[in-house]
């Protein structure tokens, strides 16, 4: 199966479904043609890079928690049941402000969603 995949070249042979950051982690729930879903947690504290993408879009919704979001020029508190937007281009971070795991689920659209497509400005781990 290992070998189907890695001629398929699906990340699935190198990447577990479940991904450990220094932020926290992300599980891949599902994934198709054009789109992706995530469910991110992030530590209390932790903050992921301040990042864009050229070929995906995506859709936040807080399950649990509440995010401090950057996106683009604006900055906003996303608290458990509300959403937000990114689209493609936006400069965006993600932070957890608070006491708690923040608990979210991500839904990347686009003709690429390759952990690749991510150019990032400013990151606390040093991956900038």
């Amino acid at each position: 199966m290992v070998q189907q995949l890695k001629l398929m070249n699906h990340d699935s042979y190198k990447l577990h479904r479940t991904v450990a950051r220094p932020w926290g982690t992300y599980t891949v729930l599902e994934e198709g043609k054009n789109f992706k879903i995530k469910r991110i947690v992030v530590k209390p504290g932790a903050s992921l890079s301040l990042q864009m993408h050229y070929h995906r879009s995506e859709h936040w919704v807080v399950v649990s928690g509440t995010a401090s979001i950057v996106n683009d020029d604006k900055e906003m508190l996303v608290r458990t049941n509300e959403s937000t937007y990114i689209p493609i281009g936006h400069k965006h971070r993600l932070e957890n402000p608070g006491l708690t795991d923040l608990v979210m689920i991500k839904v990347q659209s686009g003709e690429y969603l390759g952990e690749d497509d991510i150019v990032r400005f400013d990151d606390v781990y040093g991956r900038a």
